[in-house]
């Protein structure tokens, strides 16, 4: 039997066969981001762990890509736009494969701080439900959104939630960080900028040092705003 400890589980580290198969809990072998190379072709084998869901999850059951638009009223949040890409896979012997009909929700703040469907301090937003929706995974494994760059808001890093819900009845739920130089560019812009200066960075955040180096992005330009793209893979 193999047992893994933190220190075998590093950022971008290849897992072997017999580890991936070690890694039998669904909450142990969730997998996000980067290409790095796996035991076979296909996509990514990288471990990444999983994170509390926070306080501002609302099953909406509201199934769209573009999350940006408020439904009762058509209004649009506004912020840079974000293109965010989750590449779902299912770990198998030997490698991983696309992993279809998975339901990938995503929820975040908005540029100034609050979540919809909230009581944020200073705005209660009960009943809105602006940037929170949810994709299935088409055939290649693939969930699309279209939103913005999350604001800040006290005692918590720049970051987006996510939750992985599978045919099978399993839940993996995570959250998404930025990296600091690229969140400084981007809230130096309005309407973040109106804000003023966010006051905590990632390694101040307590979530953050329990995993969040390994959920920490850079999005890279993308027509008006950015993208990124994840490698999520799932051991079922």
């Amino acid at each position: 039997m193999i047992i893994m400890t933190s220190n075998d589980i590093r950022p971008g580290r290849v897992l072997t066969r017999r580890e991936v198969l070690a890694l039998a809990g669904f909450s142990v072998a969730a997998l996000l981001t980067g290409r790095a190379a796996a035991q076979s072709a296909g996509p990514a084998c990288v471990v990444r762990p999983e994170q509390t869901e926070g306080p501002f999850f609302v099953n909406e059951r509201l199934q769209r890509s573009d999350i940006r638009v408020e439904p009762a009223t058509g209004e649009q949040s506004t912020g840079v736009v974000l293109a965010l890409a989750f590449n779902v896979s299912r770990l198998r012997t030997g490698g991983c494969a696309p992993l279809a009909g998975a339901t990938v929700d995503v929820w975040h703040c908005d540029a100034f701080g609050a979540y919809s469907d909230a009581r944020n301090p200073g705005a209660d937003t009960v009943g809105r439900k602006f940037l929170r929706g949810y994709q299935a995974t088409d055939a290649t494994g693939t969930a699309r959104f279209t939103t913005i760059y999350p604001g800040w808001y006290p005692g918590r890093a720049v970051h987006i939630h996510f939750k992985v819900r599978t045919a099978q009845g399993q839940e993996f739920t995570s959250q998404i960080y930025f990296d600091d130089a690229l969140t400084d560019r981007v809230h130096a812009q309005p309407p973040y900028a109106a804000r003023g200066l966010r006051r905590l960075r990632n390694e101040a955040d307590g979530l953050y040092r329990h995993g969040g180096r390994q959920l920490t992005v850079t999005p890279t330009p993308s027509g008006p705003g950015y993208a990124t793209a994840f490698d999520l893979a799932l051991s079922l």
